[in-house]
């Protein structure tokens, strides 16, 4: 995961899916260090992000965009 700081309250957030091996990335309203203290606390991406949907935490857990989710697994919930 890479991590580069945009603006206040707006990280890029760029990772691997672990679906299809692609690059991606996504603009996020978040910081730098809440995704940081996210991943060197254990603490389940809901409770952390509960503000995010489930699409974004998914992309911050595995990479795996919406579209990779769908073409994989449908668009249904």
């Amino acid at each position: 995961m890479q991590i580069d700081h945009i603006d206040y309250n707006c990280v890029r957030v760029t990772q691997t899916s672990i679906l299809t091996g692609n690059e991606s990335s996504m603009l996020l309203p978040l910081r730098q260090g809440q995704i940081e203290h996210w991943l060197n606390s254990g603490t389940n991406v809901q409770d952390a992000f509960p503000w995010l949907s489930a699409n974004v935490r998914e992309f911050l857990m595995t990479g795996i965009t919406p579209e990779e989710w769908d073409a994989t697994f449908g668009d249904d919930e």
